[in-house]
């Protein structure tokens, strides 16, 4: 896989699948199955709840698993194994200044994911840590402040 990166606009373009190519995961409450194509357009799992203009995923599990916790529905939390068909660019809810470096290794685009596998064996986080987690996204709510992303 070759990558490039333009530092002028954050994005990173993938050319071709090889067998080491990067893991990418994407947690959500969607029953998806492989080979599905995970696509802009549809209601967001998370803020307003409008049609989401970016499709997430990361190279992290842990991203990945608060992903799926947080996200909105009654739904199984699920952690696929995602390929972009397209270019990605760094998540900038997570960050630019806010988390220099993109420590979560999150990112975002506008072309389809196509679900490639499931990790159907992982850990979430304590129920503790989510329910602060959702308290302080809630308080963040409160001030008008929201997601970037969801605009």
């Amino acid at each position: 896989m070759t990558k490039e990166k333009n530092n002028n606009e954050n994005k990173i373009i993938s050319q071709g699948s090889t067998p080491f190519a990067q893991t990418y995961f994407h947690g959500t409450k969607a029953d998806l199955k492989i080979g599905d194509l995970i696509e802009t357009g549809f209601v967001s799992n998370y803020g307003h709840r409008k049609n989401a203009k970016y499709i997430f995923l990361s190279a992290t599990l842990d991203a990945a698993i608060w992903a799926a916790e947080l996200a909105f529905g009654d739904g199984q939390q699920r952690i696929y194994l995602v390929e972009p068909t397209g270019s990605i660019e760094d998540d900038p809810d997570l960050t630019d200044k806010k988390f220099p470096g993109n420590p979560t290794k999150s990112y975002r685009s506008t072309e389809p994911f196509r679900v490639v596998g499931e990790v159907t064996v992982w850990t979430g986080h304590p129920a503790e840590q989510v329910l602060a987690m959702k308290e302080a996204l809630e308080k963040l709510k409160q001030q008008g402040i929201n997601s970037i992303n969801d605009e």
